[in-house]
């Protein structure tokens, strides 16, 4: 297993990260056969694991808690807040009244007195972002974490997250979790040459592509249908035929699809740690018999002539997509200045 610095933090970390979303209710309800995965994935070597208190209502954090009891003081553990944790509108984003009382339930359910690297789990537009900083800038010093970061920030908030920490004496943000793979290639163009700027660790999510790079999904094959309706990316076309392009280039190069799709993700110097998420044993195996893997330049580079630098293949639907996108409003003149057509 190899071993990077987490940013500017002085914390060593594994170049895989054990992904805990499948642990629970929503993958793999087995506590005792995830906690083997788990044991199992920490005698390989990998010493981060990523959770988050969403993942199955807090469950997989419960799981992660029993697993670690003993190996504490070994590992590196990250879990998230900010996706909603209930109804009650206040039981979710960055307000400093819901980061005090979520910190406290992963603590709990975790079982440790302390979080290595705590993360908002996705943008909060509706709360300024200097409340959510000095909120996690006092848990900093309280010691109730070590470290702070964001997932899926768009580059220019990660710049202004920055500047308020230092405007502010605030700590700032130490780490990025974006979404990257072969097919999602979009952070190369500006999240990653900003997240090296200000020394920033990069734990990237879905290296897999949510299962598009597994060599599962294969033009005029059978799909699981139960993940195709839960996800559509699995049957956009424009990424099987990119997936089509790439089975060739693992097969020649002797690698398999998988082990070939987490090494291009862990290529990149900005990238820090790949999540990988094993739902099962046999999961775990796969990603553990490729932690060797390095690419070639040859290889690499016929990558990028099927999938260009900077680019994605369509998008993940759990991308995250900002207001500005999302809300008509926020793209439209007010109607009645609009002239008519």
């Amino acid at each position: 297993m190899r071993y990077r610095t987490l940013g500017s933090t002085g914390i060593h970390v594994s170049s895989y990260a054990l992904g805990a979303m499948m642990f629970g209710a929503i993958g793999n309800p087995d506590h005792d056969e995830s906690i083997r995965i788990i044991h199992k994935a920490l005698d390989a070597g990998i010493n981060l694991i990523d959770t988050a208190d969403v993942y199955s209502h807090g469950e997989s954090e419960e799981i992660v808690g029993k697993a670690i009891k003993g190996r504490r003081d070994q590992l590196v553990i990250a879990t998230k807040f900010g996706m909603p944790m209930g109804e009650d509108p206040n039981r979710r984003g960055g307000s400093r009244r819901w980061i005090m009382t979520a910190v406290e339930d992963s603590l709990r359910r975790l079982g440790t007195d302390h979080i290595d690297l705590y993360q908002m789990h996705r943008p909060d537009p509706g709360t300024d972002l200097g409340e959510t900083l000095s909120a996690l800038s006092d848990l900093v010093r309280a010691g109730k974490i070590r470290a702070f970061g964001t997932s899926t920030l768009p580059a220019s908030d990660i710049v202004g997250a920055q500047w308020i920490a230092e405007q502010r004496g605030l700590e700032p943000p130490r780490t990025e979790q974006p979404a990257y793979s072969i097919l999602s290639r979009g952070i190369e163009r500006e999240v990653l040459p900003v997240a090296q700027r200000h020394g920033m660790g990069v734990l990237v999510w879905s290296p897999l592509a949510q299962g598009m790079l597994t060599g599962r999904v294969r033009r005029g094959q059978p799909t699981d249908l139960r993940r195709a309706r839960i996800f559509t990316h699995l049957s956009d076309e424009r990424r099987i035929d990119a997936v089509e392009q790439l089975i060739p280039i693992a097969e020649q190069a002797g690698l398999k699809l998988t082990h070939l799709a987490v090494a291009f993700a862990i290529a990149h110097p900005g990238v820090t740690s790949a999540i990988l998420g094993p739902r099962t044993m046999a999961h775990l195996d796969d990603y553990l018999a490729g932690t060797d893997v390095v690419l070639t330049d040859d290889v690499l580079d016929q990558i990028d002539a099927i999938v260009a630098p900077g680019t994605d293949v369509g998008r993940l639907d759990m991308a995250y997509n900002p207001p500005a996108v999302t809300d008509p409003l926020l793209r439209r003149r007010d109607v009645t200045n609009r002239s008519a057509v």
